[in-house]
C-alpha cells in the first residue's frame, strides 16, 4: 500500500525583497556605515577580545595599565629635569604624565590601525563584514586603557594639588570629550591612511613605528608651547596633536597655552583626514586581498 503525499510548489517567505546587492562596482563615497552599524555586536566582541587578549598570560595583567606610564614618566622627569627644560612651573612628574597620557592613547590608535590589513587578512578573507570594524575596535579598546591611565593622572594631580602646587583647573576643561574624541578621530583617519598604503608599501610599517616617537617631541609632550623657540612655534603649532595635549593640559592643570583659533584649526584637520582616510581604507580594502 503506497501513501501520496502532496507537495506545495507555493514559495516559502517573500523573495520580492532582498537583504544583499552584489554589483560588480560601488561609489567611492558609499562608505557601508549603515552596514557597520548593524554590526556593532561584532564591534564589541572584537573590543572584549583585545582587551582580553592583550594581556592574557601576563603576570601583572592590567596593572601594566599603571607601571608604563608611571615608568616613563619617572625616566622622563630625571632626563630631561637635567636638561632644565620648562614645566610652565608645574611639577614635571604632572606635566610629563599630562603629556604621556594623551600622547600613549593617539600613538597606540595610529600604529594598531596601520597594520590592521597585515594583521586581519586571514579573517578578511574568508568571511565578510564592515572592514571598518576592525579599526573602530582597536580605537575603542585603546579607550579602556586610556581611561585607565586617566585615573592615574587624576590621582597624581590631586597628591600636588593637596602638596599645595599651583593647579588650577579651569572652564576649559569642558572641552576635555572634544580632545578625546579628535584625538581618536586624527588617530584613526591617519592609521586607516597607512594601513592602506601598507597593502602595496609594506615599509611604511616600519616608518610609522619609529615616526610616532620622533613626532612626539614636536607634540608638545616634553618641551611646552610656551617654551618652544618663537621662530619654530608655528611649526609645532601646525601638529594637530601638539595643540590638543596643549589644551588638555591647559583644561586640567590651568597652565600653557590655549587658543580657539589653533583648536578650530585642529578640529578641522582632524575631520579632513578621517574622511580622507575612511575613503581611501574604504576603496583598498575592496581589493587588498589581491595585494597583501
Amino acid at each position: 500500500m503506497t501513501k501520496k503525499v502532496e507537495v506545495s510548489a507555493e514559495p516559502v517567505g517573500d523573495y520580492s525583497t532582498h537583504q544583499w546587492e552584489i554589483t560588480s562596482q560601488r561609489s567611492l563615497f558609499d562608505l557601508k556605515l549603515k552596514d557597520t552599524w548593524e554590526y556593532r555586536d561584532l564591534l564589541w566582541l572584537l573590543v572584549r577580545r583585545d582587551f582580553v587578549s592583550f594581556y592574557k598570560q601576563t603576570i601583572l595583567g592590567p596593572l601594566w595599565f599603571f607601571i608604563q606610564p608611571l615608568f616613563t614618566t619617572i625616566i622622563y622627569t630625571f632626563v630631561f629635569g637635567m636638561a632644565g627644560i620648562g614645566t610652565d612651573s608645574l611639577p614635571r612628574p604632572l606635566f610629563y604624565m599630562a603629556g604621556i597620557t594623551a600622547w600613549n592613547y593617539f600613538a597606540d590608535c595610529i600604529t594598531k590601525t596601520s597594520t590592521v590589513f597585515k594583521d586581519n587578512s586571514n579573517i578578511f578573507g574568508k568571511v565578510y563584514f564592515p572592514r571598518l570594524i576592525m579599526p573602530l575596535s582597536i580605537v575603542i579598546s585603546n579607550l579602556v586603557r586610556f581611561g585607565v591611565q586617566l585615573l592615574l593622572f587624576l590621582a597624581m594631580m590631586l597628591f600636588y594639588y593637596v602638596q599645595g602646587a599651583k593647579v588650577e583647573p579651569n572652564s576649559y576643561i569642558v572641552l576635555f570629550p572634544v580632545v578625546v574624541l579628535l584625538m581618536a578621530m586624527l588617530g584613526l583617519g591617519l592609521g586607516m591612511i597607512v594601513s592602506a598604503l601598507t597593502t602595496k608599501y609594506r615599509d611604511l610599517a616600519f616608518l610609522v613605528t619609529f615616526g610616532v616617537q620622533l613626532v612626539m617631541y614636536a607634540s608638545a609632550v616634553i618641551i611646552p608651547l610656551s617654551s618652544t623657540p618663537t621662530k619654530y612655534k608655528w611649526l609645532i603649532q601646525a601638529n594637530p596633536m601638539a595643540v590638543l595635549i596643549e589644551t588638555f593640559r591647559y583644561g586640567f592643570l590651568g597652565k600653557g597655552t590655549f587658543s580657539w583659533d589653533a583648536f578650530l584649526y585642529a578640529s578641522a584637520f582632524t575631520l579632513i583626514t578621517l574622511s580622507s582616510g575612511t575613503i581611501i581604507f574604504n576603496k583598498v580594502e575592496k581589493n587588498f586581498v589581491d595585494t597583501i
